[in-house]
């Protein structure tokens, strides 16, 4: 829509179909703004800055209405832009958005900075656990070795305790759910269960899955946590204020991850940020030759890596309909793959939220 090319970062920030891509990864906006984005590449800066505003806002706090989300933002920018006309001058117009995020977090989320203050005791590794087991019977592991220590819980599943790490878990799960508490770094291989989710607690972070295989990493100085999935499908959300009401852990939403993709909580912001690992893996092993092409058109090169990388590759198909490759990429690592591809049809990637989008200006 042409009123977007007029949007700055905040107006991408309290647009209703630009909330629910960025927060919700709607099908229907998730294809709009893509394909948007490849037609008005110059607005991909106020784009990224307006994801950076909206997830600083709505991280921990994601099911807040669009209508009040629009009626605070348009009360504080009223106000900073009255406080603007009487200073004036380019500091005045610099600090606008500046003010306009920290007033907007502060009166539509209700003191973040108190909660953050709060909930880090309560979400200690020493609270969750005593809060999770105190009516069951609870087993304590902690590897203090330099081997790795392997752990069968009883369900099945198996967690590979690096070293220096400890986990909480019950003798036995309930009913209902299967509940650990975990402090440093550890793998999972989790048993499936649909019908029993599976959640780690690490600090603010929580990681719901149902059958899968996944990394997950805790910084024990700054309390930032990385959880990577090799297998299957993770939802990550923060345990905040709002979630610990709740006692349905089933009905909360998170960021959710595929193979190959990773997800960095930022303990100081209390931001989650999904992106692809360093170096993508095939989720399927391809067959001789998978990765020889020969004059294949592009759009069966780029479905051929989301095939076995289980990866999201976006472009123009229109703009490239004319692209062909002839190359041999038997054992090149994803991103190099990439690169080749590129360079041999003029074009460039870059990975935004865990998408590799293309940009090209077409072939002759």
């Amino acid at each position: 829509m042409n009123k977007y090319l007029k949007y700055k970062a905040e107006d991408f920030a309290t647009d209703s179909s630009f909330r629910r891509w960025v927060l919700e990864n709607a099908e229907e906006d998730t294809n709009f703004w893509e394909s948007w984005l490849l037609v008005n590449q110059e607005k991909e800066q106020e784009v990224n800055e307006g994801k950076s505003l909206l997830l600083s806002i709505f991280d921990a706090f994601d099911n807040i209405s669009d209508e009040e989300v629009a009626e605070e933002l348009d009360k504080i920018d009223h106000i900073i832009t009255r406080q603007d006309e009487k200073e004036g001058g380019i500091w005045a117009l610099w600090n606008k958005k500046i003010m306009l995020l920290a007033a907007a977090v502060l009166v539509v989320v209700g003191g973040l900075g108190i909660w953050i203050t709060t909930q880090k005791g309560k979400n200690s590794y020493e609270n969750l656990a005593q809060e999770l087991f105190k009516e069951s019977e609870g087993i304590e592991k902690e590897n203090t070795s330099d081997k790795l220590m392997v752990i069968t819980l009883s369900d099945g599943s198996s967690i590979i305790l690096h070293k220096g790490a400890k986990i909480s878990y019950p003798k036995k799960f309930n009913h209902e759910k299967r509940e650990v508490v975990l402090s440093g770094e550890a793998f999972f291989e989790i048993a499936k269960d649909p019908n029993k989710p599976f959640y780690v607690y690490t600090n603010n972070v929580v990681t719901k899955v149902l059958g899968t295989s996944f990394l997950i990493q805790e910084d024990k100085n700054t309390k930032d946590v990385k959880v990577i999935v090799r297998t299957g499908k993770v939802s990550v959300f923060t345990r905040n204020e709002e979630n610990l009401e709740k006692n349905d852990n089933s009905n909360l939403s998170g960021l959710v991850l595929t193979p190959n993709q990773q997800v960095e909580f930022n303990a100081k912001n209390q931001h989650l940020v999904r992106t692809l690992v360093e170096t993508p893996e095939v989720i399927t092993v391809p067959s001789v030759q998978q990765f020889n092409f020969e004059k294949t058109s592009i759009a069966d090169v780029f479905s051929t890596l989301e095939k076995f990388y289980g990866v999201k590759i976006i472009y123009d198909a229109e703009v490239m309909k004319n692209c062909y490759l002839t190359a041999s990429l038997e054992d090149e690592p994803l991103f190099e793959k990439l690169l080749l591809i590129c360079k041999t049809i003029g074009a460039r990637y870059e990975v935004i939220d865990a998408q590799i989008i293309i940009h090209s200006s077409g072939c002759i």
